[in-house]
């Protein structure tokens, strides 16, 4: 189906065209702007949005870009909050009854520290990983669906379109 075609597009591109034993260039004449054979060309506004610019903009940099943007501006929504949280735990007796548990990282050397940093930033920077394939693939099948629902099933002479 042409969900499918487009999928394994946008997943592994190298496959497409072995599928046609390379016979043809279905990549370029089917999903580029410049052909006049384009199915691109039917998706409208909504469309051209989704696949020239989130999904192809700087090979994915215009959707990452928009997610840490809005990560970013969903934590400064949250840090009055996370400031008082995080300010009750620092004055409660129960944190500091564990000092002798947390106090020897406190004190601990710089190269502990820097250790603990970079376990801190992989684990946000997978979770970042995480979520920006998961937010791809939403785009991907909304693409698939506007594809599907605008591609006339045939282009010609006496087509309607």
């Amino acid at each position: 189906s042409l969900s499918a075609l487009n999928r394994l597009r946008r997943t592994d591109p190298t496959k497409v065209e072995p599928m046609w034993h390379s016979r043809y260039a279905i990549l370029q004449s089917w999903f580029s702007d410049t052909s006049e054979y384009s199915m691109l060309q039917y998706v409208g506004f909504k469309g051209f949005v989704i696949s020239s610019v989130l999904l192809d903009g700087g090979n994915g940099m215009i959707l990452r870009s928009l997610l840490i943007l809005t990560v970013l501006s969903a934590l400064v929504l949250v840090m009055p909050l996370l400031e008082f949280i995080i300010g009750r735990i620092i004055v409660s007796a129960p944190f500091w009854a564990q000092w002798q548990t947390w106090g020897r990282i406190a004190r601990a050397g710089f190269p502990l520290k820097l250790l603990l940093g970079q376990l801190a930033w992989k684990g946000i920077a997978s979770s970042f990983g995480k979520m920006e394939s998961e937010v791809r693939e939403f785009f991907v099948d909304m693409e698939c669906e506007i594809l599907e629902e605008s591609v006339p099933l045939t282009v010609g002479p006496g087509s309607e379109v």
